[in-house]
């Protein structure tokens, strides 16, 4: 008889007999499948998407009749792939490695020249079940879920019911309230404003409905182990796992709504490398997430501190080097109770004229934020994914931010901040945009390469985006080969409290990566810091900075510098004192005092009494005592305030009179010539 057997490579077709084994079965099948196919993990099955399925090692001594097989059936196989090591084999558990995994892109073998798309998953179609049990979400968006955002209004002159009643002219409004937020300028909906929204068209509990987590995350790449059965992507295709055309639209919510500096001293240190160097300049925002009461249910990022990475500032941008040491900061960070929430960088250009004004380069006739950049802030968006028990795959969105420092329309340094569509993250991860010279357009890639070959690591569907044409019209554009950049990012605003209280209040530390301009952390610029050769004094630990250049040391221990790192954000005197007992404390101490600040040196004496006291002590010429009586000094009070403190400093056993005659005219005194030491 006949069976069919469906495989991902592909359909065989082998003739057995009723009496034969699955073993005959299985050498039958061997030679027709890929070498790297590991027999071992070949299994059978009756169905698609492998229920019910067996190891063909389990039923290799029962006959194929057993099973109730007939001429025709159709058998869908799977298996896995090893990798071939160098004597030809492999261990048992170790070589055997799955294609879907990070050495294969939809089906395909990664070859080490091609590149990867960032935060690849394993299958878009692994779902998280009951993700609201399995996920957990941060303490913030677990409040934020809790309340119900309603916005309160009071009694108007509407209302015909008594101070206990409530009409429609009175009751509150829902968070995501179209003429609320027209009222308040509120241009875009917070993410649980948005949330609450959604939520309340997919899931009605009144009606007894299973629960549909209601957000989803765009999906533009091949989904790979289509149950279709045909070789995997780029060898075959179809409209089971093919992405769908792409309707780019302004997005509607943003994930974070308002960014907050802790401090105005925060920009002012960042900016300083600027002036000094006329460089621009890039560091990464730490700081920590809490509700923002303006928008409703909103979010905002308060900044409290910013890490400059090792990089190469030029003129018109930065050149990143490789942060070798972004875990130990993150960790520093993690003591503190921070995170890192975002990333800044100066686009500035002095004006020439004098009075600190710089050149506005973004602005409505340009741009705001150029396709490089939205590129640059997509990847780290999705490197920074926002966990969420609201959608079938455990996270929705990112938390991360982009501040940008230029000059507005008035000369002025002013701030912008910005976050990356879902639908910008979702193309620059699926490769399907390219910056472009033009500031103000993206590119969509080509589906063939260079060469005229077709791609095997990307597949680019139809892109549209919709826009009001010259006559009023919302019309639908084929995006090919560009589209404005405006499709892919939303605005946040930003600002300073009234009140600052940031959490590190210590600025004078030397910052990290500023050797080119003098600034260097070294030992010394610690003992400075800790006052190690002043006994009991205080010592101000309060700079992240700081903290990062000790937990670099390695001299504490962990609970000592998470003790050290709650000193320096909680500024708790008891813990203090507690730090100051710890050993790593005290051999930190001793590193310094034997290597970190030097001494300071003796002051020289400042006026004319410890500058007599000091030639009371010289040797004088051996003469009479008249003639050394003579020669003592003598200085009136008049012409004590007719020369500066500074020039005694230099002059050692010099006679000052009023009159001051040059070196070489002076009068000998005692039968010695008085020599003038350190010059002028």
């Amino acid at each position: 008889m006949l069976l069919r057997l469906r495989t991902p490579d592909g359909m065989f077709r082998l003739t057995v007999e009723k009496d034969n084994t699955f073993s005959d079965l299985g050498h039958q099948l061997l030679p027709k499948l890929p070498p790297t196919v590991d027999p071992k993990t070949i299994t059978l099955s009756n169905q698609p998407s492998g229920g019910d399925s067996k190891r063909l090692g389990e039923i290799a001594k029962f006959k194929i009749g057993q099973i109730g097989l007939g001429h025709g059936d159709l058998i869908f196989i799977s298996y896995k792939h090893q990798d071939a090591v160098s004597n030809g084999h492999t261990n048992d558990g170790e070589g055997v490695k799955s294609l879907g995994s990070t050495n294969r892109l939809n089906g395909k073998p990664i070859l080490p020249t091609e590149d990867l798309p960032i935060d690849q998953p394993l299958s878009p179609t692994e779902r998280i079940k009951n993700p609201w049990e399995t996920v957990r979400q941060s303490p913030l968006d677990d409040m934020l879920d809790r309340k119900e955002g309603k916005i309160p209004r009071s009694k108007g002159t509407m209302c015909r019911h008594g101070p206990k009643g409530m009409c429609d002219y009175c009751m509150p409004l829902d968070p995501f309230d179209a003429k609320y937020l027209e009222e308040k300028k509120i241009k875009y909906l917070s993410v649980h404003s948005y949330l609450k929204k959604i939520n309340s068209a997919t899931n009605k509990p009144e009606l007894g409905s299973s629960f549909i987590p209601p957000l989803v995350e765009p999906y533009y790449r091949v989904k790979r182990d289509c149950p279709s059965g045909h070789p995997q992507w780029p060898e075959g295709i179809c409209t089971k796992c093919q992405p769908s055309a792409i309707t780019l639209q302004p997005q509607s919510f943003r994930m974070v709504d308002h960014v907050e500096f802790a401090s105005p001293d925060i920009i002012e240190n960042f900016l300083n490398a600027w002036r000094r160097s006329g460089g621009q300049r890039l560091g990464f925002l730490y700081g920590r997430l809490a509700e923002y009461d303006v928008v409703p249910l909103g979010i905002k990022a308060v900044v409290e501190a910013i890490f400059e990475v090792p990089q190469v500032d030029e003129i018109d941008g930065v050149s990143l080097n490789a942060w070798d040491n972004e875990k130990d900061v993150n960790e520093v960070a993690k003591y503190c109770g921070l995170e890192q929430v975002g990333v800044i960088w100066t686009d500035l250009i002095d004006a020439g004229q004098g009075d600190g004004s710089v050149i506005c380069k973004r602005h409505a006739d340009s741009y705001f934020l150029s396709s490089l950049e939205v590129c640059f802030s997509a990847r780290l968006q999705a490197q920074h994914p926002k966990p969420t028990k609201w959608s079938d795959t455990g996270k929705f969105g990112s938390n991360f931010v982009t501040c940008i420092i230029s000059g507005n329309e008035k000369g002025e340094i002013s701030i912008s901040a910005y976050q990356m569509s879902n639908d910008a993250v979702e193309m620059v991860r699926a490769n399907i945009v390219e910056p472009s010279a033009d500031p103000t357009v993206m590119l969509v890639q080509e589906e063939e390469e260079e060469d005229g070959s077709t791609s095997r690591t990307r597949y680019i569907p139809e892109v549209f985006y919709r826009k009001i044409n010259e006559y009023g019209a919302n019309v639908q554009e084929n995006a090919k080969p560009a589209f404005p950049v405006e499709y892919l990012f939303v605005t946040l605003t930003h600002g300073f409290p009234e009140s600052p209280k940031p959490m590190f209040t210590d600025q004078s530390f030397p910052t990290e990566n500023r050797e080119f301009l003098g600034e260097a952390q070294e030992l010394s610029s610690v003992a400075k810091a800790l006052r190690v050769n002043q006994k009991e004094a205080e010592f101000n630990i309060s700079n992240f900075s700081l903290l990062c250049f000790i937990h670099q040391m390695g001299v504490l221990s962990k609970e000592e510098e998470a003790l050290l790192c709650r000193v320096a954000a909680q500024h708790d005197l008891a813990e203090a004192f507690q730090l100051r007992s710890t050993t790593g404390w005290q051999t930190l101490r001793a590193i310094l005092q034997s290597s970190g600040e030097r001494l300071p040196k003796r002051p020289r004496p400042d006026d004319i009494e410890d500058l007599d006291k000091v030639e009371a002590q010289l040797p004088l010429p051996t003469t009479t005592p008249a003639s050394a009586a003579s020669s003592t000094r003598s200085l009136t009070p008049s012409a004590a305030t007719e020369f500066p403190a500074h020039l005694a400093k230099r002059i050692a056993a010099v006679r000052l009179n009023e009159d001051h005659p040059p070196p070489s005219k002076r009068p000998k005194e005692g039968g010695r010539d008085y020599e003038e030491v350190g010059g002028s």
